[in-house]
């Protein structure tokens, strides 16, 4: 068997019911986003936070990195996963969308783990490497499309060698393999998903995840 299983919305539930221990907070954040259909399918699934949160406790990370927060589904897992002395630089361009993220990760008792940046993640980023470039354990990139080439450059200056970028949505619902879909944003995705894969910078593994999920780990 060369591909990974079909899953299901029963699969799907039995992995959130058996395989994911989701803080109550997460949840609420969770439940609350997936009320609003017009913007729920912004957020990552639950299977997607657990394992990012793994990663973070398998390379010990004390410093993360997060391009585009949404209501904060991403980084509060981030946050939770680091130790009570670790920080999270979290870039949101909505006002809106932070305040919302803020209300969980107070409730969940981690606000004092985020530093949170507002405003167009380029120009945050641009401000974090003149301070703080190879520093960062892991990075996040969650925003508009249309950047993501920046964003991946922008985090390999911020990431230490040794470090973890996760992108999302590399795979853009099938869109990627669609010849005939040459709209802005999967246009970007499929440029970078090519770029990366001959990337010598990075080590990588594209993993079929929730949208999508390209790990590359700085060399």
């Amino acid at each position: 068997m060369d591909r990974s299983i079909t899953l299901t919305d029963n699969v799907l539930d039995y992995i959130h019911q058996f395989g994911v221990r989701e803080h109550e907070s997460l949840a609420q954040c969770r439940q609350d986003t997936q009320a609003h259909e017009d913007f729920a399918v912004m957020q990552i699934s639950p299977e997607q936070g657990a394992f990012m949160a793994m990663l973070i406790k398998l390379i010990s990370a004390q410093k993360c990195l997060e391009v585009g927060v949404f209501t904060g589904y991403s980084t509060l897992n981030a946050a939770l996963a680091l130790p009570d002395d670790g920080k999270v630089v979290a870039c949101e361009l909505s006002a809106d969308y932070l305040a919302k993220a803020e209300t969980y990760w107070r409730k969940a008792g981690v606000a004092h783990k985020i530093d949170s940046h507002l405003g167009p993640a380029t120009d945050s980023l641009r401000r974090l490497i003149d301070t703080q470039a190879d520093t960062f354990d892991f990075a996040f990139i969650d925003a508009n499309k249309e950047d993501y080439d920046s964003y991946y450059e922008d985090c390999l200056s911020l990431v230490r060698p040794g470090g973890l970028i996760a992108i999302d949505n590399v795979l853009w619902g099938g869109a990627v393999v669609d010849k005939t879909d040459d709209s802005e944003s999967t246009v970007a995705i499929r440029t970078l998903n090519e770029k990366i894969s001959t990337d010598s910078r990075v080590d990588i593994c594209l993993a079929g995840i929730g949208d999508g999920i390209f790990l590359c780990r700085k060399r």
